[in-house]
């Protein structure tokens, strides 16, 4: 059954909010070999759990690298076992370099559990023939299995059912944690938006209203601030491809460098809004920017606002004259003779028609002189 139908059915039995909130749960040991990695979820590595045997027969040498990937179809994904955790992925391919990095934080991780346990333990829910599936924890689980072997159990906290809004629910249990690597926290805020988007849909259909972006916020368990954050973040696929591939910067200064790239497209372009066409050449600038190994595209070029652009404006200056104003407002100024050509004035040159309208007021003012003299 779809999301959609499901949410249709949840709906007609009780209040949105609390979809994702009324989840029913409890705390049990369960055999690690019980449990199943979630490959939809973006803290997924391409792994294989290979038997306590042949970890150990690795470690001591009965068995080479090639043997274990040749048992266990490891080409291209990384075997994880007790004391043993291989990279099978090509030498020096991204893949490699991102895989490398996960397998490093995974072992100081599994050194810190093994001296003071788990503080926060893995959340799963059941699936079929008594497995279960991980909901948040890959990292907390692979470093389980480091330390105690597939065969070893462990502490979790175990859902009654399969949350029915899985990704919101993975976004809430992660979004507070200070380590996760940045790309990690965007695509599960782009995978719990998704999920809102067919919620609000359901909601419409049954002709109840769709939540808004601050319930939405409640909803994802954090505030509106970094509600905005998150959502600025992920407005260009370009950023969420530099964080995938190993880019490091502070979110904040990210945001920052968004938002100014955008205020100078504007103003260099002369827009007040962004439409998609806009949004994709800004796009473009940002995947220039992000390569590593391109240099045609600068920071300076991104956020600089061009000098002929920044003080442009029509200046119409003060006026203290009703007289001035009124004949602005309701006569035809083109047909007043003042000593301008209005026919050759060049109505998209700032300087000339900035020119043109402080004659036209000298003119009106002088008129209004003479009138009062009379």
């Amino acid at each position: 059954m779809s999301l959609e139908s499901l949410l249709l059915n949840a709906l007609n039995e009780k209040a949105s909010v609390n979809l994702a909130k009324e989840e029913f749960y409890d705390y049990s040991s369960v055999f690690l070999s019980k449990i199943l990695p979630d490959n939809t979820n973006p803290r997924f590595m391409p792994s294989v759990t290979i038997s306590d045997t042949h970890a150990y027969q690795v470690t001591t040498r009965q068995l080479t690298k090639q043997q274990l990937v040749n048992i266990y179809d490891g080409k291209d994904k990384v075997l994880i076992g007790k004391s043993c955790i291989i990279n099978c992925f090509k030498y020096g391919s991204l893949q490699w370099k991102k895989a490398n990095h996960t397998i490093k934080s995974i072992i100081e991780l599994a050194e810190n559990v093994a001296v003071s346990e788990v503080i926060q333990v893995p959340t799963i829910y059941p699936v079929e023939d008594g497995y279960y599936k991980i909901l948040t924890g890959h990292r907390r689980f692979f470093a389980m299995i480091y330390n105690d072997g597939i065969e070893g159990a462990a502490h979790f906290k175990v859902y009654n059912s399969k949350p029915l809004l899985l990704k919101t629910k993975q976004f809430q249990e992660n979004a507070s944690r200070e380590e996760l690597p940045q790309y990690g926290k965007l695509k599960a805020f782009q995978d719990a938006i998704e999920e809102v988007d067919i919620l609000n849909n359901s909601k419409k259909r049954l002709g109840q209203k769709p939540l808004t972006v601050k319930e939405v916020a409640s909803l994802f368990g954090i505030s509106m601030g970094a509600y905005d954050n998150y959502n600025v973040l992920t407005r260009y696929p370009a950023v969420i491809r530099a964080f995938e591939n190993g880019y490091t910067e502070p979110l904040v200064s990210v945001k920052k460098l968004i938002l100014k790239t955008e205020k100078a497209y504007k103003i260099k372009h002369g827009i007040s809004m962004l439409n998609v066409y806009h949004r994709g050449e800004i796009n473009d600038l940002l995947c220039l920017y992000f390569d590593a190994n391109d240099n045609s595209v600068s920071l300076n070029d991104l956020t600089k606002v061009p000098k002929d652009t920044k003080s442009k404006a029509y200046k119409i200056g003060h006026i203290q004259s009703a007289y001035v104003i009124e004949t602005l407002l309701t006569k035809n100024v083109c047909d007043i003779e003042c000593g301008i050509d209005w026919k050759s004035v060049d109505w998209k040159n700032f300087d000339e028609l900035n020119d043109a309208m402080k004659l036209l007021i000298e003119h009106l003012s002088k008129t209004e002189a003479r009138k009062t003299q009379n």
